[in-house]
């Protein structure tokens, strides 16, 4: 569908002079490009981790991401600079053709939108989401462009420029969503703790497993669809190498069975009170004196 807009919004905006029009065809034709990159993204994000990847394969379908906002960047200002170059072209008044075929671009991109942001919403797709608001601004700039050409169609006289601005107005929208998208790629490839909230509900089965008498700390970062999870836990001091070992298990095991966001849990288990009466995390060895 994304490819038959793209080629019909080209055509049309060829013919009918409107540089409005053939911007929204070549942002058709760079959500083909998105759009396929993250189903890639995706099949390759879902491949089960191996020796060279033991964190699985999530990371790609952020990278996916990423790929998808550069692309909107580059070809949002692609868009402006073809866009003003136009306004010392003559004018051409676009045909109805042209008022058409972006009307039939937005109805396309509300639904494809909408199908878009409740599958991200429900697998936790950065990708996915990318591409859905990718369709969502498609319908801001697709009213930007459709604004622009009735302008001109109608009062030609006044708004002679209206084409090639709103031409611009669509590639400046692109570009901001793009930037946009590879911010967020980038706070998940920068390992940035994730929302306070998901690591509550990590303390707060940790805490409820028999021998856990507190969280000392916690961290997780996203690798694509799921969150890996650092768990230190503290346990009853005086109790078997053996016993700690189990409940850090147990911690583990139903972490991963509660929580079907997370992706694998690394427990690290220590004595309840630690030195001085506080748990404290072991400090980098010095080096030794000369």
């Amino acid at each position: 569908m994304s490819t038959a807009l793209a080629v019909l919004n080209v055509i049309v905006g060829l013919r009918a002079g409107s540089v409005s029009v053939v911007a929204i065809g070549l942002e058709f034709a760079g959500d083909v490009l998105a759009s396929c990159v993250v189903w890639i993204g995706l099949q390759m994000a879902s491949r089960p981790p191996d020796a060279n990847h033991p964190y699985g394969h999530g990371r790609l379908e952020t990278v996916a991401g990423l790929f998808v906002g550069i692309v909107l960047m580059l070809g949002g200002l692609g868009i402006i600079v073809r866009s003003l170059a136009s306004l010392r072209e003559p004018l051409v008044q676009p045909g109805a053709a042209a008022i058409v075929s972006i009307a039939a671009a937005m109805a396309v991109r509300t639904v494809t939108s909408v199908i878009k942001f409740r599958l991200a919403r429900r697998i936790g797709s950065l990708a996915l989401r990318s591409d859905a608001w990718n369709d969502s601004v498609d319908i801001l700039s697709g009213a930007a462009a459709l604004t622009a050409v009735l302008l001109v169609r109608f009062e030609p006289a006044r708004f002679a420029a209206a084409d090639s601005w709103g031409g611009a107005v669509v590639g400046l929208i692109v570009a901001w969503t793009g930037a946009r998208l590879a911010r967020l790629a980038t706070i998940d490839l920068a390992d940035t703790m994730p929302d306070p909230g998901i690591l509550e509900d990590a303390r707060r089965v940790a805490l409820g497993v028999p021998g856990v008498i507190a969280v000392e700390k916690q961290f997780a970062r996203k690798t694509g669809l799921k969150y890996h999870i650092d768990l230190h836990l503290e346990v009853d001091p005086e109790m078997t190498v053996r016993e700690s070992h189990r409940i850090g298990h147990d911690v583990q095991a139903k972490v991963l069975e509660s929580l079907p966001w997370v992706a694998d849990v690394l427990v690290h288990v220590e004595p309840a009170g630690g030195v001085g009466g506080a748990a404290e995390p072991l400090s980098p060895a010095k080096p030794p004196r000369r």
